[in-house]
């Protein structure tokens, strides 16, 4: 038996356990683990025989956990090769004031960096608290990835974008080449 726990925020266990308890039954069906939460000490134990099944659920339990929707962690079981990264800001920013100058580049006025930087490399990213998870395939998860730090450098807007648009125009042209 495989046994993993995770200490999560009180405040995202109700999205975890979800509506009549529709989401912890989802997460344990789909991948045959159970979930045992303790919602006033914010631990989510994980246990299966199958040690693959546990890492694949706590993947999906952090993904929940620092903000995305249970539908969109729920694309880290439908492909085996998705993968679940986070960054930890705390370490960037010495005050909250730094750090919440730092989520408000990632982001951009009304999402609008976060969503060209999703769209330019077809992943799902989430800004919360200290970090900014991004879920996606490796070598789209290390694009945004370095995104995310150039904006975090202080790279100006339009340079991350000029490198999310060349970026994206080798991987269409390795795909071309790939298949000629």
């Amino acid at each position: 038996m495989t046994r993993q726990e995770i200490k999560v925020s009180t405040a995202r266990i109700g999205v975890i356990i979800g509506k009549s308890g529709s989401t912890k039954r989802e997460i344990e069906e789909k991948t045959g683990i159970t979930l045992r939460i303790d919602s006033e000490e914010g631990m989510v134990a994980i246990e299966a025989e199958d040690p693959v099944a546990v890492m694949t659920a706590t993947n999906v339990v952090s993904a929940i956990n620092r903000g995305f929707s249970p539908e969109r962690a729920f694309q880290l079981l439908e492909d085996e090769d998705m993968m679940l990264d986070i960054l930890d800001l705390a370490d960037l920013s010495g005050t909250t004031r730094q750090l919440e100058r730092l989520r408000g580049r990632i982001i951009g006025k009304a999402g609008t960096s976060r969503a060209q930087i999703e769209d330019m490399t077809t992943t799902e990213i989430s800004v919360q608290g200290k970090t900014v998870a991004i879920i996606g395939l490796p070598d789209q998860v290390e694009t945004a990835r370095k995104a995310v730090e150039m904006l975090i450098q202080g790279v100006p807007h339009e340079h991350v974008y000029a490198f999310l648009d060349r970026k994206k125009k080798e991987a269409k042209q390795a795909m071309l080449e790939y298949y000629s």
